[in-house]
C-alpha cells in the first residue's frame, strides 16, 4: 500500500455536511424504507405468532435476554440467578445497565409494562440508529450509497433484533451518532455518546476504541502543525471508555475482584475471549454433525461477515476512515474471538454496519433491475428467517 493510500485509509477527508435539518430531509426516503422493512417484519411476526397461538408482544418484548433486562429494571441487580447442578451460577451482573435504566425511567412516567417499555425504547433507538448510519454514509460516500446501506442493514437475516426488546438498537444508535460526531469534530459529544454506548453492551467498547484512535490521530496531526493541542480532543478521548470501564469495575468491586470480577461473571456464562478457539471448535462440530437451522445459518453469516471485512479493507472505493475501521475491527474480533453462545454471533454483528459498505456501493453501480431483485431476495430471507427465529426457533437469539 502506498503512503498516500495509507493516509486515506487512516482519515478520509470528508466534505462539509449540510445542516442537520437538511441532512435529515435528505435521509427521509432511506428512513421510510427502513421503517417499511422493519414494520413489515413486525407484522410477519405478529401473524405467525397468532397462527401458532402465541402473543406477538410477548415474543418481541418478553423473551430470552429481554426477561433479564426487565427484571433488572424492576428489581435491580442481584434479583435473578440461574444455578446449575454443577454449582455454576449465572447472574444478572453480566448485563450492562443502560437499557434497564431506560426501561425503569419509562415505566416510572408511563403506564407501560417492562416489555412494552423495552420495545418502545428499542424501536426509537433503531430509528435513531438508522438516521446516524445514513448521515455517516452520506457524508463519506454520498446519498445513494447511504440509502443502500440503510436498506441493507434493515434487511439483514437477523435484523428482527432491531424490533425486539434487546440492547442492540440502543448500542447502535449511540455508536452511530458518536462516530458522526467524530467526523464533525465534536469531540465532547463523541466521547459522551461513546460512554453511553459502553454502558449499553459489552461490545460497546468498540465505540470507545474508535473515538480513542481518532483522537490520537487528530492530536498527532495537530502536533505537527501547532504546539497547542485542543483540550476537547483529550476530553472526548477520556470520556469515551468511562461507561464500559465504570460498569466493569463496579461489578468487580461487588464480586470482590476489582479487575477480574466482571470477567469471572461472564466466564460463568461460558462467555470469554479465547482468540477464536471456541468458534473453531463449534464450527468443526457443525461440519461433522447436524444441528438445528440457526446454528448453520449463523456460521454462514459469520463467514460472510469475514468476506465483507476483507473487501472493506481491500477496496479503495469504500475503505473507511480510521474511526469506522477501528470500530468494525473491534466488533469483528469480539464476535469471532469470543466463545460461547454461537447462536448469538449474528446478533453481535448487527452493530458492524460498515461491513455492508462494499455491498451498498456495488448496488449503486448495478442496474436498477438487478438491485431490485437483490433487495427483494434479501427482504424475503429477512422476513421469513426473522419470523422463524422469534416465533418457532428452538434456540434463543
Amino acid at each position: 500500500m502506498s503512503v498516500d493510500a495509507a493516509e486515506r485509509a487512516a482519515v478520509r477527508p470528508v466534505r462539509t455536511s449540510a445542516p442537520a435539518r437538511r441532512a435529515l430531509r435528505r435521509a427521509a426516503p432511506a428512513l421510510a424504507l427502513f421503517a417499511a422493512a422493519r414494520l413489515t417484519g413486525v407484522l410477519a411476526v405478529a401473524l405467525c405468532s397468532w397462527y401458532v397461538g402465541k402473543n406477538p408482544l410477548a415474543r418481541l418484548g418478553d423473551t430470552w435476554d429481554s426477561l433479564w433486562y426487565t427484571g433488572i429494571a424492576a428489581h435491580g441487580y442481584g434479583h435473578r440467578t440461574l444455578t446449575f447442578p454443577d454449582g455454576v451460577t449465572q447472574s444478572d451482573l453480566a448485563f450492562f445497565p443502560l437499557y434497564p435504566a431506560l426501561i425503569k425511567a419509562v415505566t416510572t412516567v408511563a403506564p407501560l409494562s417492562g416489555g412494552a417499555a423495552g420495545l418502545l425504547i428499542a424501536w426509537t433507538a433503531a430509528a435513531a440508529a438508522a438516521c446516524g448510519i445514513y448521515l455517516i454514509a452520506d457524508r463519506l460516500y454520498g446519498r445513494r450509497t447511504a440509502t443502500a446501506l440503510v436498506v441493507l442493514w434493515a434487511l439483514l437475516p437477523h435484523s428482527v433484533v432491531l424490533t425486539m426488546a434487546y440492547t442492540e438498537p440502543v448500542l447502535i444508535a449511540f455508536a452511530a451518532w458518536s462516530l458522526y460526531a467524530v467526523f464533525g469534530g465534536r469531540w465532547l459529544w463523541a466521547g459522551a455518546l461513546a460512554a453511553l454506548a459502553g454502558l449499553a453492551r459489552p461490545n460497546g467498547i468498540a465505540v470507545a476504541a474508535a473515538v480513542g484512535a481518532a483522537a490520537a490521530y487528530a492530536l498527532w496531526t495537530h502536533r505537527k502543525h501547532s504546539a497547542r493541542l485542543p483540550w476537547r480532543i483529550w476530553a472526548g478521548a477520556a470520556l469515551a471508555p468511562l461507561g464500559w470501564a465504570g460498569f466493569v469495575l463496579w461489578v468487580g468491586a461487588r464480586e470482590g475482584d476489582l479487575l477480574g470480577g466482571y470477567f469471572a461473571v461472564q466466564d460463568r456464562w461460558s462467555s470469554r475471549f479465547d482468540f477464536g478457539a471456541g468458534t473453531l471448535r463449534f464450527t468443526r462440530h457443525l461440519l461433522l454433525a447436524p444441528e438445528v437451522l440457526p446454528f448453520p445459518m449463523v456460521l454462514v453469516i459469520v463467514a460472510a461477515a469475514l468476506v465483507l471485512f476483507a473487501l472493506l479493507l481491500l477496496d479503495d472505493r469504500v475503505r473507511p476512515p480510521l474511526p469506522l475501521l477501528v470500530y468494525t475491527t473491534v466488533l469483528v474480533l469480539i464476535t469471532v474471538g469470543g466463545s460461547g453462545f454461537f447462536e448469538s454471533k449474528a446478533r453481535f454483528l448487527l452493530p458492524a454496519f460498515p461491513l455492508l459498505l462494499p455491498l451498498a456501493h456495488a448496488m449503486t453501480k448495478a442496474r436498477p433491475r438487478s438491485a431490485i431483485v437483490v433487495t427483494a431476495a434479501l427482504a424475503g430471507l429477512s422476513l421469513s428467517y426473522g419470523t422463524y427465529l422469534v416465533t418457532i426457533g428452538p434456540v434463543p437469539l
